[in-house]
């Protein structure tokens, strides 16, 4: 979400509000990424292990299998490098407010994506911040007809 509140901010003149002054880093996955590991993993059903023990439990291979995948970039990227992309995209500098860590949070996320490459599915989200960001604000210009001339 942090996407839609900085593009429109920025728009707007408006000050961005950048948490653990801006050294947070983030999975970011482009959102058709995570829409081709959805489709990849959609067909493929958890098989039971006829081999399958109480004694050593998976419930990846018990008889009623599951799996959890992890869909996302793999990789964090600083929170700076984003709102840089960012600001390069719109053509327009952020107005940045650096404030401290929000209580509860933590200063870097991602995405174990081992399941989704190794496992059946052979899938790894491709698309770099540049490109997904690119896309994100000619989409967001075009819907919201903003023009940034």
């Amino acid at each position: 979400m942090a996407l839609f509140l900085f593009t429109k901010a920025i728009l707007e003149g408006r000050p961005i509000d950048v948490f653990n002054e801006g050294r947070m880093k983030r999975d970011f996955t482009y959102v058709d990424d995570v829409v081709e590991g959805v489709v990849r993993i959609s067909d493929r059903i958890s098989e039971p292990d006829p081999t399958w023990s109480g004694a050593a439990p998976s419930p990846a291979t018990s008889s009623a299998s599951w799996r959890i995948y992890h869909i996302g970039n793999g990789r964090p990227a600083s929170l700076l490098r984003y709102i840089e992309v960012l600001e390069d995209c719109l053509g327009r500098k952020a107005e940045r407010r650096l404030l401290p860590m929000q209580p509860g949070d933590v200063p870097v996320t991602w995405a174990d994506v081992t399941l989704l490459e190794e496992e059946r599915v052979s899938y790894r989200p491709v698309t770099p911040i540049e490109d997904g960001v690119r896309r994100f604000v000619d989409w967001y210009l075009e819907y919201h007809r903003v023009s940034t001339t």
